[in-house]
């Protein structure tokens, strides 16, 4: 495995090392999960998509939303 050297403000970093702690993962594996994702072609996207869809396969909102609900923010 290759070592990078990359920069960002102090307090940024703290953050994102804290979410992961919280995750129970590091900030290094963090990142290399990003760089995964982004580096990751239509197809393993796509195959991505349909795991996390059938993780959540049991979710079920009760109702369908009208299409002004669904722009809310």
């Amino acid at each position: 495995m290759k070592n990078i050297t990359l920069s960002a403000p102090e307090a940024l970093i703290e953050q994102a090392r804290k979410k992961a702690i919280a995750k129970g993962t590091t900030l290094n594996n963090e990142f290399r999960l990003w760089l995964e994702a982004q580096t990751a072609n239509g197809e393993e996207r796509a195959a991505q998509y349909r795991q996390v869809m059938k993780r959540l396969s049991h979710v079920n909102a009760g109702r369908k939303f009208t299409r002004e609900e669904m722009n809310q923010h």
